[in-house]
């Protein structure tokens, strides 16, 4: 059976002593720190492994981030221990109810309303009211382990973290690898008898691979600083600290650009298109034109995309084996296109920073799809 990034908590947890399910079997420790490096693909690091011996070297297992291969997302499966068809967060941008307003797309990697520059959302698509299921973090806390974030600073109280992680905890600021090490080593080094958890995130190599590509010399750049400080927590962390390292989903280099602002008969009977270049949802006027909509699409876009409607993404189990309660399939696009291949499926007037982006990632490719399990004990 192939395990997801849903299973890495509920795993964590249960070494600690919750009731939870350990698929992972994640031996007891005093001490755990799952560092979760943005962008780390399974693929991409066994082409590197040249560059990142002790990362590729350890590493016990493979998992599948989970669909869509896509930050928000699967930073949500991993704290609620869940795919997005329970918890909600169904993409990097969705639909969400407004009142009297109707529907309006949230971004949720950023929490802003309609794209990534836009109004803070926070105040009324409140976090915990989006994802209203617990995280482990808040099971690990109500067992008594004291809870540690090694993060930048923006995300403290960022609405993706209140909507996935939820608990209260410690913060420590990181933004560069050197401050991720030291804020690990914070959490690892003492000497009482509390037990700790400590979430940690690095965005860097991520970032490489969108602006420059996967396997960019930017990208390799970045591989190798996150290498060596891999190595030195492997040689610094006491044996009281067990270190997971994984990544929240993999990338591919855009190859076909399909411009979807250029193409009119795509908006034809269509509200609002959310999503990312690799997976889109599509919102219409009227649900009557569903069945046209999704063959204009699927005409247009040909070979390089799969097109299908919301119904038959449930029944095909594309987000989970469990079907979506009302208020979050709500969230779905009423036709969801994915692409194929090397293609992505731009909005440059709509989304002009990330039809700009070399690298892609959130459908199924396993270049997208797989992360690594990396251990420490």
């Amino acid at each position: 059976m192939q395990h997801t990034l849903a299973d890495v908590l509920p795993s964590v947890a249960a070494s600690f002593g919750v009731s939870d399910p350990n698929p992972l079997a994640i031996e007891e420790n005093r001490d755990v720190v799952v560092l979760l490096v943005d962008g780390l693909g399974a693929q991409l690091l066994i082409r590197g492994a040249h560059e990142a011996p002790t990362l590729a070297g350890h590493v016990t297992t493979t998992l599948r981030a989970g669909f869509p291969a896509t930050t928000a997302t699967s930073l949500t499966s991993l704290a609620v221990g869940a795919p997005c068809a329970v918890h909600g967060v169904i993409g990097y941008s969705f639909a969400v109810p407004t009142g009297a307003g109707g529907p309006r797309t949230l971004n949720a990697l950023r929490w802003t309303y309609d794209n990534a520059d836009g109004p803070d959302a926070r105040a009324e698509a409140e976090p915990e009211s989006i994802q209203t299921g617990p995280s482990r973090l808040e099971a690990l806390a109500a067992r008594g382990v004291d809870v540690h974030y090694v993060v930048p600073g923006y995300q403290a109280t960022s609405g993706l973290t209140r909507a996935a992680f939820r608990a209260a905890g410690t913060v420590h600021p990181a933004s560069t690898l050197d401050e991720v090490r030291a804020g690990i080593l914070a959490v690892a080094r003492h000497d009482g008898p509390d037990r700790r958890f400590a979430y940690a995130y690095y965005p860097g190599l991520d970032m490489a691979g969108h602006l420059h590509g996967p396997e960019s010399d930017e990208w390799h750049e970045q591989l190798r600083a996150v290498e060596k400080t891999v190595a030195d927590l492997y040689a610094d962390l006491p044996a009281t600290c067990t270190l997971l390292i994984t990544g929240d989903h993999g990338m591919i280099s855009a190859g076909t650009r399909v411009d979807l602002d250029a193409a009119p008969q795509l908006h034809r009977g269509v509200r609002a298109v959310a999503g990312e270049a690799r997976v889109r949802h599509v919102y219409l006027d009227r649900l009557d034109a569903r069945d046209d909509v999704a063959q204009t699409w699927a005409g247009t876009l040909g070979p390089h995309a799969r097109v299908a409607t919301r119904e038959q993404a449930f029944d095909e189990h594309w987000f989970g084996d469990i079907r979506p309660e009302p208020g979050i399939a709500a969230r779905f696009g009423d036709v969801i296109a994915v692409a194929e291949g090397d293609a992505v499926l731009l909005r440059p007037e709509a989304e002009p920073m990330e039809s700009t982006l070399v690298g892609h990632h959130g459908a199924w490719s396993d270049d997208e799809q797989f992360v690594p399990l990396v251990v420490r004990r």
